[in-house]
């Protein structure tokens, strides 16, 4: 009997990979900076409803009616957020959780490419290690860039992290975040490394999961505006919508979304290719390196650097052109998702 020709790999159309750093809510609090640590000095932040008479100011789209009428006010009701007036200091607290198993797909219906794209992810933890991603990982905890607007004038930021390990041993670390940058991860800091280490023993397995809980003390000033994330209303015929703005609160407390907070933990991508940047800034991990409060992709598939270009060569056993592309793939499997291919 003649041998059956072996059918070339290709990707399934069933593939995905469960997050592996995974990010709570991110609850806010107003406090004063001498009585930071004080958590009987905390007062949760509550939404406030205001109306206000405003002006019409957005572009006109040539409308007769609507030029005439342009000297009329812009009534509009808003959420805010505010510190109380006694309180100089915002709190922003939330939990990460990292898992190990990166190189086990959630799920495929392949198992001979689950074998092959398995021993490429295991052959990257072992030769190259999860060092590098875990370092931006915790330069990005460090800094406050998770904070987003929350950040901007700040006169003292702290963050302090802590985790309990198996036999209940408690680790904490303390960081200012105004000494680390938002532009690079260029860090010899020791509690840096320490606590990359920490991401790194879950992410490479040699320790099932890591608990981080993040606490983040922002010095503004007295009754200043804080930032929650601001909720997307896709049904317009919600009676909310009266609002022209919604922020959002968990458990009646101003929070921040988890994805918007994950969202700053994996800004770490660098390895994009070059443009005409100004300034080459790190943006979040995604599939094709959209930022989209800019509106560019920095990994448009016509590039050969999106991750399905990359991770296709990458799970199939093909060298990649350099180790920042193997940094990429890797962090996208960690962050996650749906990556199967159609057979239509």
């Amino acid at each position: 009997m003649a041998k059956q020709k072996s059918q070339k790999l290709t990707v399934p159309s069933v593939l995905s990979y469960e997050r592996k750093i995974s990010v709570s809510d991110g609850f806010m609090y107003g406090t004063v900076w001498e009585k930071r640590m004080d958590e009987k000095a905390k007062t949760p932040l509550h939404l406030r409803e205001k109306s206000v008479r405003g002006t019409i100011s957005n572009r006109l789209k040539g409308d007769k009616e609507l030029e005439a009428n342009i000297e009329s006010a812009n009534l509009q009701t808003v959420d805010v957020c505010m510190l109380p007036i006694e309180c100089d200091t915002l709190i922003l607290d939330f939990n990460m959780k990292i898992l190990s198993g990166v190189q086990n797909p959630s799920a495929s219906n392949d198992p001979e490419f689950t074998k092959a794209s398995s021993k490429a992810i295991e052959e990257y933890i072992a030769n190259v290690g999860m060092g590098e991603l875990s370092k931006r990982y915790a330069v990005n905890i460090a800094n406050g860039r998770f904070l987003w607007r929350n950040r901007v004038g700040a006169d003292k930021l702290e963050v302090i992290v802590t985790t309990t390990n198996a036999e209940g041993n408690e680790k904490t670390w303390k960081f200012d975040g105004m000494s680390f940058s938002l532009k690079d991860f260029d860090s010899d800091d020791e509690q840096i490394k320490e606590l990359a280490k920490c991401i790194e023993e879950a992410l490479a397995g040699k320790k099932p999961f890591a608990v981080l809980n993040v606490k983040s003390f922002v010095k503004l000033g007295n009754g200043i505006e804080v930032y929650p994330s601001e909720e997307l209303i896709l049904d317009k015929g919600n009676s909310r919508t009266k609002k022209s703005k919604i922020l959002y609160e968990a458990d009646d407390i101003a929070a921040m979304h988890s994805q918007k907070i994950g969202n700053a933990i994996r800004t770490i991508d660098t390895w994009y290719p070059e443009d005409d940047d100004v300034e080459r800034r790190p943006i979040a991990v995604e599939a094709y390196g959209s930022v989209t409060s800019i509106g560019k992709a920095y990994r448009e598939p016509s590039s050969k650097k999106d991750f399905y270009t990359l991770f296709d060569k990458f799970a199939l056993g093909e060298q990649l052109e350099n180790m920042e592309d193997k940094h990429y793939v890797m962090a996208m499997l960690i962050r996650g998702g749906v990556f199967g291919k159609s057979s239509k």
